[in-house]
């Protein structure tokens, strides 16, 4: 792929015969309700808990060093943020009708890579969205909207409203996770992971140590930042990089 190996990732075997008969497995006896239906842009949201999801938090969080490489960008965010403790943390600063991005140091092309975002109940505001972005997504915007997954340059879950965004100025959103015989949606919790497989070309979220499906599928060939977009004045935004599995 043009890059080497570096510290933070780990080779896994190549186990895609199986893992797509598992998922093949999983879709058939997913049953989805009408509450839920899909969309063209988003995945099956299929349950299934990704195989060498599980390795790779086993491996626990990565090297302090690695985790600031892969950290919030200064370089790389909406001019009303600032970019504390060496990355791994974002402020908003508080300014009136504007919503805010911040985008990560390093974007994934390849392998599966994970994260965790801490982002309290009470700082999310309006539009708190989580997701990923090309180099080529906007930072910034009049008023208070769901910038993550505006266009067709970012991926985005709004944590607050429990709906997946994507080219949404045109498109409807949907509802993540899936709703099976309840309106109610999840409360997101403080912390929650993001994970993110290059190779199958797939975003999806776990909170509480439960993988909550494939959110975005379609993903595969380009390259990608973690993202976040904040409404909210004074919030803070921590990330925290478990590591990249990268298939042999």
């Amino acid at each position: 792929h043009g890059e080497t190996e570096s510290e933070g990732w780990v080779p896994c075997r190549n186990r895609m015969g199986q893992r797509l008969a598992s998922i093949l497995k999983a879709v058939m006896q997913t049953n989805v309700s009408p509450a839920a239906p899909l969309h063209p842009k988003f995945g099956e949201l299929d349950p299934t808990r990704p195989e060498r999801l599980e390795e790779l938090l086993r491996l626990g969080p990565a090297p302090p060093s690695v985790q600031s490489e892969n950290g919030w960008s200064p370089d790389d965010c909406s001019s009303n943020i600032s970019i504390k403790e060496g990355g791994h943390v974002l402020r908003r600063h508080p300014v009136a009708q504007s919503t805010d991005v911040a985008r990560g140091r390093r974007g994934y092309s390849w392998g599966l890579h994970v994260w965790e975002i801490t982002w309290l109940a009470e700082e999310r505001g309006t539009h708190a969205v989580v997701g990923v972005a090309t180099d080529q997504a906007p930072l910034q915007a009049e008023g208070y909207t769901a910038l993550v997954g505006s266009n067709s340059e970012s991926w985005g879950w709004d944590i607050g409203h429990c709906q997946l965004h994507h080219e949404s100025k045109v498109a409807p959103c949907c509802p993540y996770p899936a709703r099976h015989g309840s309106e109610e949606h999840i409360q997101v919790p403080d912390s929650f992971l993001v994970v993110l497989d290059m190779d199958e070309g797939t975003l999806g979220y776990s909170v509480n140590g439960q993988y909550l499906g494939i959110a975005f599928r379609g993903l595969k060939g380009k390259k990608l930042y973690p993202a976040v977009s904040a409404v909210w004045g004074q919030c803070k935004v921590a990330i925290r990089y478990f590591g990249g599995l990268q298939c042999e």
